[in-house]
């Protein structure tokens, strides 16, 4: 489903996007092939999808890009390969590094599990080569390394609080985390060890860069009372 062409220069779009925004899926998940990068300075995992003719951002990323966001009407949908439909919040002009890169592209916010999801807009404007034996992307002379979220290259992994918080009743927030898992991978799923898990208490499952000293993991307490998290 993504990345099925490798090797080679990708296909020119015909459509202007907004005639029919699509993506394979929200999710990467265990196919799902991604590379390292940033939009406007802020680091994220970003999804490569050959199947989608749109790049997008997740909303509460672009929240964090306020200036730069243009929200768009509400009749603009974006489907999946399986006929889902999900509503364009919006769109800015973002700056998306790639490796030692920056390229200046539009992209569109939509409620998405990934990040970002690169789509082939960008792909062909900025002459990228997906090449899968090598998993890898090409262009201007650069080679990217993607990575896949499988269980051959990652691993599901337990997270720890770095200090004590407080989940207001009915609310969401990020909470900095420290990983539990040998120092054997560079990529992990973060999970709640179970001596932690509480009831109502959500964690989003991520995909993160265990070489950073801290990682942000989205909580959501669904209680109508305070939760603590301890260390």
């Amino acid at each position: 489903m993504y990345g099925r062409l490798a090797g080679r220069r990708l296909p020119f779009l015909y459509k202007a996007p907004e005639e029919g925004l699509k993506v394979s899926a929200l999710w990467g998940g265990r196919n799902g092939l991604y590379l390292e990068g940033s939009i406007c300075g802020i680091p994220c995992l970003m999804l490569v999808d050959t199947g989608a003719n749109v790049t997008l951002v997740r909303t509460d990323l672009a929240q964090k890009l306020k200036e730069n966001f243009i929200y768009t009407a509400p009749n603009i949908s974006l489907k999946t390969a399986t006929g889902a439909k999900v509503e364009i919040r919006g769109k800015l002009d973002a700056a998306i590094e790639c490796g030692c890169r920056k390229f200046q592209h539009r992209i569109y916010v939509a409620d998405i599990t990934d990040p970002c999801i690169l789509g082939l807009d960008f792909l062909q404007k900025f002459n990228f080569t997906v090449d899968l034996e090598k998993n890898e992307i090409r262009t201007g002379g650069e080679e990217i390394p993607l990575f896949s979220a499988s269980a051959e290259h990652s691993k599901l992994c337990s997270v720890l609080a770095k200090e004590k918080t407080i989940i207001p009743a009915r609310s969401e927030c990020l909470i900095q985390e420290v990983t539990e898992v040998s120092g054997k991978f560079r990529y992990a799923v973060t999970d709640f060890p179970s001596r932690v898990s509480q009831k109502s208490v959500l964690v989003a499952a991520t995909l993160v860069d265990l070489k950073r000293e801290a990682i942000p993991v989205r909580v959501l307490n669904l209680d109508n009372k305070p939760k603590t998290v301890d260390k």
